[in-house]
């Protein structure tokens, strides 16, 4: 797979590897933060514990995390187009025949499918596509910018799934979804086919990456990625009911009625969406920003404010204002990690392994993801209220703010 980083005439940042990735991202990472909104319809329908649907989203989450340094390998390997492809086929496949699941067992296994999806529709094939086609100058730019077409799909898919329950029911939401992950496979031709890698190449892969995993840095970049994980996931999977069942009413007279949120289901679905449209800025300045300074010490601000607006949040009383500023908040800081993170593992590590490197790192936000989406549905059952679980998050995020701190950010002479 050709690397541009190193054309003396770069092209500008918007090219057409980057609009097939921004598409991609759009469609995968909106179904994928729609699931959010079924909890509750799947849960009453069937008459299930809250903690039921909550560990298949879970284990959802953690196939993604086995599957993206997979995914990434693979794109290393035979080229992004063939990975991409599997990974839609996974995707709605998994999706359509979770659609007929009756059990919790079934939409458990049949998530360990849609999990690998998400995961060769996800962040570590795309964002190491996107890095390869954009010049180091304007690298850090187009990772925002790819990131935050996931944060696009955020806006468009809760509110999206909200209005097809009550039209198709989420079995019928779960079909049209998996229509729309399989339609993706149109962009690919905008996408370099890639040649496979050679053996020299996988003998230079295993140096790389006996390197990366004996650095103290890289551990730390692992370590530091958990808890945004947790937070993002839980948040993701839990946040529409909470607001749901703990929310101050709505004034019919006010502003939310007037633009169509009638009630506390309606805001938590919305409450998404506002979370994901403020991470479009978000998200695109982390990128920018990371071009000009320090990404472990940005990295680190992000986690500290995390901690802060998650603490204001739960100890105040939970009303519709407090919501949407915990939304907007909060979603300036979203996916602002995604870029910095990726970024920092590529300009530490290099280029050519950077969808694996950053693949194995991702891992870690992914058990992060499980036990936050997890834990919410076992405590709530436990304790009947998602306190104890917010407050871990805030614990998590202090850890991460911290943990960057060390990081070495020079590029290692073994990798260059």
């Amino acid at each position: 797979m050709r690397d541009l980083s190193k054309n003396p005439d770069p092209q500008g940042v918007i090219t057409p590897v980057l609009i097939a990735g921004c598409l991609i991202m759009l469609v995968g990472f909106g179904v994928r933060a729609s699931f959010g909104v079924f909890q509750l319809p799947v849960a009453q329908e069937f008459g299930w514990a809250r903690a039921e649907f909550s560990l298949a989203i879970a284990i959802q989450n953690l196939a993604w995390g086995v599957g993206q340094p997979l995914f990434s390998m693979i794109a290393e390997r035979w080229g992004d187009r063939r990975a991409l492809a599997l990974g839609a086929l996974c995707y709605a496949v998994g999706l359509a025949l979770a659609a007929q699941a009756t059990t919790p067992e079934g939409h458990q296994l049949l998530n360990v499918v849609i999990g690998f999806g998400v995961a060769g529709l996800g962040f570590g094939v795309i964002l190491s596509m996107v890095g390869r086609a954009t010049h180091e100058r304007r690298r850090s730019l187009a990772l925002g910018i790819a990131t935050a077409a996931g944060s696009a799909g955020q806006v468009v898919g809760p509110p999206l799934a909200e209005a097809l329950l009550g039209v198709a029911g989420w079995d019928g939401a779960f079909l049209i979804f998996a229509a729309a992950v399989l339609a993706t496979v149109l962009f690919l031709p905008l996408i370099p086919a890639g040649a496979p890698r050679a053996p020299a190449l996988e003998e230079r892969f295993a140096v790389v990456l006996g390197q990366a995993l004996r650095d103290p840095s890289y551990t730390l970049i692992f370590l530091g990625f958990f808890s945004c994980g947790y937070q993002l996931a839980f948040v993701t999977a839990h946040f529409p009911a909470f607001v749901a069942e703990s929310c101050g009413p709505i004034d019919p007279s006010g502003f939310l009625a007037s633009v169509g949120i009638g009630d506390a289901s309606a805001l938590g679905a919305w409450a998404l969406a506002l979370i994901g449209a403020t991470n479009i800025a978000g998200t695109l300045l982390a990128g920018q920003l990371g071009a000009r300074f320090s990404r472990k010490y940005l990295l680190s601000g992000i986690y500290l404010a995390r901690t802060v607006v998650a603490a204001a949040f739960i100890m105040a009383p939970m009303t519709p204002l407090s919501v949407i500023a915990f939304s907007v908040a909060m979603g300036a800081l979203w996916l602002a990690t995604v870029p910095l993170t990726a970024g920092l593992v590529g300009h530490i590590y290099g280029l050519r392994y950077m969808g694996t490197l950053y693949g194995i790192v991702f891992f870690s936000h992914q058990l992060g993801s499980f036990l936050g989406v997890w834990l919410g549905g076992a405590l709530y059952d436990r304790y009947g209220s998602y306190d104890l679980v917010w407050w871990i998050g805030v614990g998590v995020g202090a850890f991460s703010a911290l943990v960057h701190l060390p990081v070495r950010e020079r590029p290692l002479a073994a990798f260059a």
